[in-house]
């Protein structure tokens, strides 16, 4: 998965997040976290989170890959549609395809602080200017073997980015542990 693989992408970037990638996040989500997964796939990032003691309130996809997960285009939920499952956050690996990712980060963090998975680069590119307002936080995790059982990792660098429009100020850096 990136932008510089010479790999087909898999239709809707499914692309499943390895505990690995989840591990430098859980030091920034407070013990009492509710989410919503609104891209949950086949469950990977709900189970990482949950072992870790944080609560599922949703999970969701528009392509759901186990019965778990209700099918639901996440851009058409209401904010009173989030109020009503009690979660405190959004958490998700989405789509990294501008077209989809874009709005996601508008239409989440407009409801709930929003952690989102992508890759680093975005945060330096011109389209990436009218998000920042929004941009609270930045964890850097590096790169990410998205294919389980594969000796490499992407090439790209990834980091979760926490979007929330109901906080002003600047955002802050968290680069990779040692």
């Amino acid at each position: 998965m990136g932008k510089r693989s010479a790999f087909k992408r898999r239709a809707l970037d499914t692309y499943d997040t390895p505990e690995a990638a989840v591990v430098p996040l859980l030091g920034h989500l407070p013990s009492w976290c509710r989410f919503w997964e609104p891209c949950a796939g086949q469950l990977d990032l709900v189970n990482h989170l949950e072992r870790y003691g944080l609560e599922c309130v949703v999970a969701s996809d528009i392509e759901p890959r186990d019965e778990r997960v209700f099918r639901l285009d996440a851009l058409a939920t209401s904010r009173s549609d989030v109020d009503a499952t009690g979660a405190t956050h959004i958490i998700t690996n989405p789509a990294w395809s501008r077209f989809i990712l874009h709005p996601m980060i508008l239409h989440f963090s407009a409801m709930r602080p929003t952690w989102l998975l992508f890759d680093a680069d975005w945060v330096h590119t011109r389209q990436a200017a009218p998000y920042l307002p929004h941009l609270r936080k930045i964890v850097s995790i590096g790169r990410v073997r998205w294919i389980e059982g594969s000796k490499h990792a992407g090439k790209d660098n990834c980091a979760w980015y926490l979007f929330d429009q109901s906080f002003a100020g600047p955002a802050e850096f968290i680069g990779r542990a040692a």
